[in-house]
C-alpha cells in the first residue's frame, strides 16, 4: 500500500535536505522519492544525511517538472506554510494522510509534494495539487526545515497505514531479559518466595510465629493475583536476600558494641 504513495520534492537546493527526507521516509515506511530539478544532486552531502537511507537515494527519479513528477498520479497533495487566498481545499497532515490511505486502497497512486527551502511551492505548482496541505506550526515562526516536514507527513501516513492495516502504534519495550520478564513463575518457584518471606518478616520482627494472624495468608493472596513473572520474581526473592543482609550486618555491629 504505502509503495503508491511518492514523496516529491521541488527544486532543492541543499542536497542535505534530500538525505534528511530520504531518511525519514525510511523511517516511515515510504520508498518512492521523486526529484524536480535539484541544484546538486547526486551529492555526497545527501548520502551523509541519509544515514544510511542510500537504497531511497539510489532509487530515486530525477525529472525536470513537476508535470512529469505526477505523471500517474491521481492525487497530489501539496505542502504550504503560507496562506495564499487560494480557494482550494485544506488539510492538516493527520487529514492529508487519512486523504492518501483512502486513495491507495482504491488503488490510486498518491504524490505528497514538497516545495523549495526559501519560498515553498508557487501558486502555479500548488494549484496542479488536489489538496494543500499546512502543517499547524507556531505562527511565529513557522518555516519548517524541508526533512522535518517530510518526517512531520510520513510521521501521520504511516500512523494512519498502521490504523488501517490493524497493527500496532506502539510497541512494548523489550529488556535483555525479555523472555524472563515474559515467563509467569511456577508455583513451586512461588512457595519458594512464600517461605524466604516469611522468614526475613519474622527476622525484622514483623510477622510473630506465635501470631501470625492471617498475615502470610493475605500476602499470598496479594502476591497471587499479581501475575508475577521470573524476573520480578528475581527482582524481590533479591530484594528479600538484601534486607537479610542488612539486619545481620546491623545485629552483628551491635553485637561488637555490646563486647
Amino acid at each position: 500500500m504505502l509503495q503508491n504513495i511518492r514523496v516529491v520534492l521541488v527544486n532543492t537546493s541543499h542536497p542535505g535536505n534530500i538525505g534528511g527526507a530520504a531518511r525519514a521516509m525510511k523511517n516511515m515506511g515510504l520508498s518512492r522519492l521523486v526529484l524536480v530539478d535539484p541544484e546538486d544532486f547526486p551529492s555526497s552531502e545527501a548520502v551523509a544525511r541519509a544515514s544510511g537511507a542510500t537504497d531511497i537515494l539510489d532509487g530515486a527519479i530525477v525529472v525536470g517538472t513537476l508535470e512529469e513528477a505526477l505523471v500517474g498520479c491521481n492525487v497530489a497533495l501539496g505542502t504550504s506554510a503560507r496562506d495564499r487566498r487560494i480557494p482550494w481545499p485544506l488539510l492538516d497532515p493527520r487529514e492529508c494522510a487519512t486523504t492518501a490511505l483512502q486513495q491507495v486502497e482504491l488503488g490510486g497512486e498518491v504524490a505528497l509534494v514538497f516545495g523549495r527551502e526559501y519560498a515553498g511551492l508557487t501558486n502555479d505548482e500548488l494549484q496542479r495539487c488536489q489538496f494543500h496541505v499546512h502543517i499547524p506550526s507556531n505562527p511565529e515562526f513557522s518555516s519548517l526545515n524541508l526533512a522535518a516536514a517530510v518526517q512531520v507527513l510520513a510521521y501521520e501516513v504511516r500512523m494512519a497505514w498502521l490504523a488501517a492495516e490493524g497493527q500496532p502504534t506502539k510497541m512494548s519495550k523489550l529488556e535483555t531479559t525479555a523472555m524472563l520478564n515474559t515467563q509467569p513463575v511456577t508455583t513451586d518457584e512461588l512457595e519458594l518466595f512464600y517461605g524466604h518471606l516469611e522468614g526475613v518478616l519474622v527476622e525484622i520482627g514483623f510477622l510473630d510465629p506465635a501470631s501470625p494472624r492471617h498475615l502470610m495468608s493475605r500476602l499470598r493472596r496479594l502476591y497471587g493475583r499479581s501475575g508475577i513473572s521470573k524476573l520480578e520474581m528475581n527482582i524481590l526473592r533479591g530484594v528479600l536476600t538484601e534486607t537479610q543482609k542488612a539486619v545481620r550486618g546491623e545485629s552483628h555491629k551491635r553485637r561488637k558494641d555490646d563486647v
